[in-house]
């Protein structure tokens, strides 16, 4: 335990962004908690990358729908370092394709993406409450222009970030002065979180139109949502109680078309 480093949690950080963040948080001196459910091996790597950049690890297998989970992934990063500087709400879920139809949508799809996205969230900030207060530390969600756009891949992941969302407002009043919470909100993401969930052609295409059409002409990478939680983690002192989109633009609409010249 070197009591001079701050620790981080950060849930879902098996892959994607979650795995960028981490890993961000361990090249700028922090020791960084390893959350995963599924891909313990994707897990295994991102804390070994940790690890190379000099961070203190911890690996845990844990459901932010459980609160139970919630609580010993807390615990355990208490008993390792004695503090929890900043919790990264990463972990997420959704439907594509024919599960996300409005015919085939049931209580138990909704309550699953509720459940990891939105109730994951608070129960998250609930185990580490105390912890956060003591350090006067930091709560970045992850969320979505799906929960301020209304658009995505699904109505119950557009539900569950709007959430999240308005559950950023709310913490970032009442928790303050101790602990600053933010949101980042994400567009489209090169991740494989996309591949997986929409497939390889339907991905491609995305991402050429989102090239195409956004204000910036690019695609927002693991990496670029990353470096703005670490900022909003570890800088940003006067920050607090903001939904920032990270979207190349996109929120804005198309790039005009040039007016032709008389």
């Amino acid at each position: 335990m070197n009591p001079t480093r701050k620790v981080a949690m950060v849930t879902g950080s098996g892959t994607g962004v979650g795995a960028a963040t981490a890993l961000a948080l361990a090249r700028r001196g922090w020791d960084v908690l390893v959350n995963y459910s599924r891909s313990e091996d994707d897990a295994r790597a991102s804390q070994a990358a940790c690890s190379a950049a000099g961070a203190a690890t911890l690996l845990m297998r844990g459901d932010v729908s459980q609160d139970a989970d919630c609580r010993a992934m807390a615990q355990a990063a208490m008993a390792t370092w004695g503090r929890i500087d900043a919790l990264v709400n990463n972990a997420g879920t959704s439907l594509f394709g024919a599960e996300a139809e409005w015919d085939a949508l049931d209580s138990r799809s909704w309550q699953r993406v509720m459940g990891v996205n939105a109730m994951g969230t608070f129960q998250m900030v609930r185990a580490c409450l105390p912890h956060l207060k003591a350090a006067r530390g930091a709560i970045v969600n992850v969320s979505s222009v799906a929960g301020s756009l209304g658009i995505g891949s699904s109505v119950p992941y557009i539900a569950s970030k709007g959430a999240v969302n308005a559950m950023t407002l709310h913490l970032a009043r009442t928790l303050a002065p101790e602990i600053r919470v933010n949101a980042v909100c994400p567009g489209f993401i090169t991740s494989r979180w996309f591949v997986d969930g929409l497939g390889q052609a339907a991905y491609d295409q995305l991402k050429a139109r989102s090239e195409a059409s956004t204000p910036l002409a690019r695609a927002t990478t693991p990496e670029d949502v990353a470096e703005a939680i670490v900022w909003l983690a570890d800088g940003a002192h006067t920050v607090t109680g903001e939904l920032i989109q990270l979207d190349a633009g996109m929120h804005l609409g198309t790039r005009p078309i040039p007016m032709p010249k008389r």
